[in-house]
């Protein structure tokens, strides 16, 4: 997105410590992390509705395999989340962000799709890492 800098949208395990580098720390899980207290999540928001919906995380199982696709449905799942997502680059614009999630797989998994979203960014870009940390 034009004048959305990318170093303003992180993504980070919420297991890892909280940095003053995170800025504006975001859940986006819709489960709550297994033996996370909130006291030390240390969130800002959390953000439930723009996950990716039960029947697809399902249907994922975190299995690269299945990763492109996982993304195409996602993108897909998020278009009908327009105010959520305006309210996220409203947020990016005036400070950092960190969106946070409890996956394993650094790699595939719904907040890289998301962040890449944020940014305007193409489909084939989503390969990447996106850990600006």
């Amino acid at each position: 997105m034009q004048g959305l800098p990318a170093r303003n949208i992180r993504i980070k395990r919420v297991y890892e410590p909280a940095t003053r580098q995170d800025g504006m720390r975001i859940l986006v899980d819709r489960l709550w992390p297994r033996g996370l207290t909130k006291e030390d999540a240390k969130l800002d928001e959390w953000l439930q509705e723009i996950t990716p919906s039960a029947s697809l995380r399902t249907w994922f199982g975190h299995d690269p395999r299945c990763w492109n696709e996982f993304r195409h449905r996602y993108r897909i799942e998020l278009a009908e989340h327009a105010d959520a997502l305006r309210t996220l680059r409203r947020h990016a614009r005036e400070r950092p962000i960190t969106l946070l999630y409890a996956a394993k797989d650094e790699i595939h998994n719904h907040a890289v799709v998301l962040r890449n979203v944020l940014l305007g960014r193409a489909e084939r870009q989503e390969g990447d890492p996106a850990h600006d940390k």
